[in-house]
């Protein structure tokens, strides 16, 4: 600090106010004095009010389809097809009755059990097996490493639908078809390469000094594992955890594949067979039932949005 304070002694001259240095001035330097002559200053209030403004229009554009969800719950059936109108002419609280009723003689809580059974055993087999694989791809030294692990970021790009028939013959000559192992199995055995990716590039960025200190005092590759690495990791197994839910509770496709028995139904299957039980489509109580299966959704979420946020924030997704 001597020699500028030196040289600030021996040149007390000021600043030149010049235009050019409006750009080392901030607010109310002289760029901003010439852009106000100009008539191109913006306003300061309209420059703070309108990210909330757009912000609020996008909150209403994407909450809409759910308030017509919930609108059209409780509208009577004659209204559903007919009516544009948001908001029903009388509320149809019987649409709701019928939905607790269930489908095929099975009550709305069992098909939520199910529905709750086949999604706590995805996040379990998932959050283990891709953090295990995550782990070895990331902190383990052994031959082709790197082409393993590139080709398993290839099978990102290998359609679900490319499998199911090859592990639909496995599990039926299992005799396993027909239960939740064809949808809890493989979630065991690593093959979301998403997720195994997502917390590789999480765990790049942990400090390996932490398990060398560890390996020092004797502890091996699982305990590091399980002592050291894994707790480091929660918010990457959070969000894991958090995408593996969403997305198995909201399958339709592979349980119908392998659940025939109404018993072991989950609530997306009893959508739709709750519209084929009858005739004609009853759709106040089938709109009804969409909102009892959104709300885990949306309680879940909200409870875990934080941990969502800071994992996505901290893992793989920020290059």
């Amino acid at each position: 600090m001597a020699p500028a304070d030196r040289h600030r002694r021996r040149h007390p001259d000021p600043v030149p106010d010049l235009p050019v240095l409006g750009l080392l001035r901030g607010r109310g330097g002289a760029m901003s004095v010439i852009a106000a002559k100009n008539g191109t200053a913006r306003n300061p209030g309209a420059r703070r009010w309108l990210p909330h403004v757009i912000a609020l229009v996008s909150l209403l554009v994407i909450l809409y389809p759910l308030a017509w969800l919930l609108a059209t719950s409780l509208k009577p059936a004659d209204e559903v097809v007919t009516s544009l109108d948001l908001w029903p002419s009388h509320l149809e609280w019987s649409n709701y009755t019928t939905a607790l009723d269930g489908v095929s003689g099975v009550s709305v809580t069992r098909l939520l059990g199910n529905s709750l059974t086949i999604a706590v055993g995805a996040v379990i087999g998932n959050v283990l097996s891709c953090s295990l694989a995550a782990y070895a791809f990331a902190r383990l030294r052994f031959r082709m490493r790197g082409p393993m692990f590139g080709f398993m970021v290839a099978t990102l790009m290998l359609p679900h639908h490319v499998v199911l028939i090859p592990q639909y013959i496995i599990f039926n000559r299992l005799g396993l078809v027909d239960t939740y192992w064809p949808l809890i199995l493989p979630k065991f055995l690593a093959t979301e390469a998403f997720f195994v990716f997502l917390i590789v590039q999480f765990m790049r960025g942990l400090p390996r000094e932490l398990e060398e200190s560890a390996r020092i005092d004797g502890c091996g590759p699982f305990r590091t594992y399980w002592a050291i690495t894994l707790p480091l990791s929660r918010p990457a197994l959070i969000t894991t955890a958090i995408f593996t839910f969403i997305w198995t509770w909201n399958d339709f496709f592979t349980q119908m594949i392998y659940l025939f028995a109404p018993e072991k139904f989950t609530i997306t299957l009893a959508l739709r067979s709750f519209v084929d039980q009858s005739s004609t489509s009853a759709y106040g109580p089938m709109f009804a039932m969409s909102v009892i299966s959104v709300l885990p959704i949306v309680l879940f979420f909200f409870v875990f949005q934080r941990y969502l946020v800071q994992g996505m924030a901290t893992s793989g997704l920020k290059g």
